[in-house]
């Protein structure tokens, strides 16, 4: 069974539902990766770029550094948890039955297909991540309440709820899913049905919102 990439958005760390998420995947018996967000590390990031007058290509490479520190804390919270840096780390962590943290900072660094700046998010990173492993589907977990009418990519592109690259780094044989903490309560039982919690993204022709 292909493994599932799963993105704790940021935006949970210290809610309440950030350790119900994690109780949770940290009981799925399907195979699974955490791509943490960057949280309040990245956001101390953003808010410092200013002051220090830091370019956006720095302040891309040190968010993704803040995904490591968020990957770490995360990591932390569950025995079965394990930080892995690379590929080979994931699959030594699966061939154990635990459940690899990605920390993206060793196989992100130099590579040519992400691009170095604020438009790419942890989201598109578990795009990234995706591709990499060959995974059929990536779940985006937000803090914010899912609206059922607005599932397609397009719009929550332009509500914010994902950046602005992830039409670009998505390949087109990886499911889209996202869920909200409306998802808690039906979560457990759709993962031990080896099942993706959430609601399935349409996607359209997905259409490139960067141009050619």
């Amino acid at each position: 069974m292909k493994p599932l990439v799963v993105k704790l958005g940021g935006s949970t760390a210290g809610s309440n539902e950030m350790q119900q998420w994690i109780d949770l995947l940290a009981d799925a018996s399907l195979p699974l990766v955490l791509v943490p967000g960057g949280g309040p590390f990245a956001d101390h990031i953003r808010a410092m770029q200013k002051p220090l007058s830091y370019s956006d290509e720095a302040a891309h490479d040190m968010a993704i550094l803040a995904m490591d520190q968020f990957g770490l804390v995360v990591a932390e919270r569950s025995e079965r948890f394990r930080p892995s840096m690379t590929i080979r780390d994931m699959k030594q962590a699966w061939n154990t039955g635990l459940v690899p943290v990605w920390l993206p900072s060793t196989m992100t660094r130099g590579a040519p297909d992400i691009l170095r700046s604020w438009r790419v998010t942890s989201d598109s990173l578990g795009a990234w991540l995706a591709g990499r492993i060959g995974a059929e589907s990536l779940l985006l977990i937000k803090q914010a309440a899912i609206d059922p009418a607005e599932m397609d990519l397009d719009t929550l592109v332009a509500r914010h709820l994902v950046d602005d690259y992830l039409p670009r780094a998505l390949n087109d044989e990886t499911k889209l899913y996202l869920a909200g903490p409306e998802s808690l309560g039906s979560a457990r039982d759709v993962l031990a049905a080896s099942d993706v919690p959430g609601r399935l993204v349409v996607r359209e022709a997905l259409e490139e919102v960067l141009g050619s």
